[in-house]
């Protein structure tokens, strides 16, 4: 897709909207099942926009002393919390970014939020520690220490949140906090995704390698020769495809039968720079790609992970991320430079 054009979409993308924020964009999220988008800069903007035209809803500056770090929007689409490097986590109302509670854990950043499915429990990484508190700010339970810094958060479909730090993978029960299941490798896990029904954890190390669990069985396996550390990782819907970044292609590995081990990836290339996010849509097999090279791509896979581009669009900058709306037409993309774009999709 050489041919790309900024402002000019090819393929299943279309025409829709575009706006920009003050900063380099670093978070975002759908919110009343698709009918807004709120997306957060590193300098601690807060910004409503009516999902079909891109219209302001509402700004909101400086939210957070030295900035915000995560954003998480609630499964009902009608609260939001920020976390930012001043150690503290804002819970607001997405009608009015009206501030409803206000939790301080302390000196440190807070780099990882992220809500329950059910939307009962929010959970916050802060250093070594993660904390887990309901709806209305009150506290739930803390972890003791992780062995190192906690890098990824995930909450389960079954009730457990999951945490990544050095050396090892941990389950937590949602209600009460206690350590359940422990998976341990020797090495620096810096993301980390679960397959829908729980049973797989994809996690990408420093070393340059995509290193999995099955947790029913214990097994463990590694993917390695990536160029580059596996950041951006995702399931489809099904559990059975896992995209990973890790370079300029996107590979693909499908759970199939007695996959992935002894198999061949399926390798998408087009992208000639780093891929920095990849988002499956909510149904079907339709993944979504963004890298360095300012380009957003749509990939139709197969079952058995390889795929063909079927639309395409060139951003400003380097893409920062990527949300599909819930309903799968509709994807958002954030830039360095601060651009919001949203663009309607059509068939494949």
């Amino acid at each position: 897709m050489s041919d790309l054009s900024v402002d000019e979409p090819v393929g299943v993308l279309r025409e829709g909207w575009y706006t920009a924020v003050d900063d380099y964009a670093i978070a975002g999220g759908w919110t009343h099942g698709g009918d807004g988008l709120v997306v957060a800069d590193v300098a601690g903007g807060l910004y409503a926009f009516d999902g079909k035209s891109g219209s302001t809803a509402w700004t909101q500056q400086e939210t957070h002393d030295g900035g915000v770090l995560a954003m998480a929007i609630h499964p009902d689409g009608r609260m939001l919390a920020t976390a930012g490097q001043d150690g503290r986590v804002l819970i607001r109302r997405v009608v009015d970014a009206q501030v409803e509670h206000v939790i301080d854990l302390g000196k440190g950043w807070v780099e990882n939020l992220e809500w329950s499915p059910d939307g009962r429990w929010l959970a916050a990484s802060c250093s070594r520690k993660v904390f887990v508190f309901g709806p209305d700010g009150e506290e739930g339970w803390r972890s003791d220490d992780h062995p190192s810094t906690v890098s990824a958060i995930v909450w389960s479909n079954t009730g457990e949140l999951a945490t990544a730090c050095y050396g090892r993978v941990a389950f937590f029960d949602a209600s009460t906090g206690k350590l359940g299941q422990k998976l341990e490798w020797k090495g620096s896990l810096v993301s980390m995704v679960l397959s829908p029904d729980g049973d797989v954890v994809g996690c990408g190390s420093q070393d340059n390698s995509v290193h999995f669990w099955r947790r029913s069985t214990g097994q463990d396996s590694m993917m390695g020769g990536y160029p580059a550390k596996p950041s951006a990782l995702d399931f489809d819907d099904t559990g059975n495809l896992l995209a990973t970044s890790g370079g300029d292609t996107v590979i693909v590995w499908s759970f199939e039968g007695d996959g992935p081990e002894g198999t061949r990836p399926g390798l998408l290339e087009i992208h000639n720079q780093l891929i920095t996010t990849l988002s499956f849509a909510c149904r079907g097999r339709c993944l979504a790609s963004g890298g360095r090279d300012n380009t957003v791509v749509l990939w139709s896979l197969k079952r058995d992970g390889t795929g063909e581009a079927i639309g395409g669009a060139l951003l400003a900058d380097v893409v920062s991320d990527l949300y599909w709306r819930p309903d799968g037409r509709a994807l958002a993309a954030l830039d360095a430079q601060g651009g919001v774009t949203a663009w309607r999709v059509g068939n494949q």
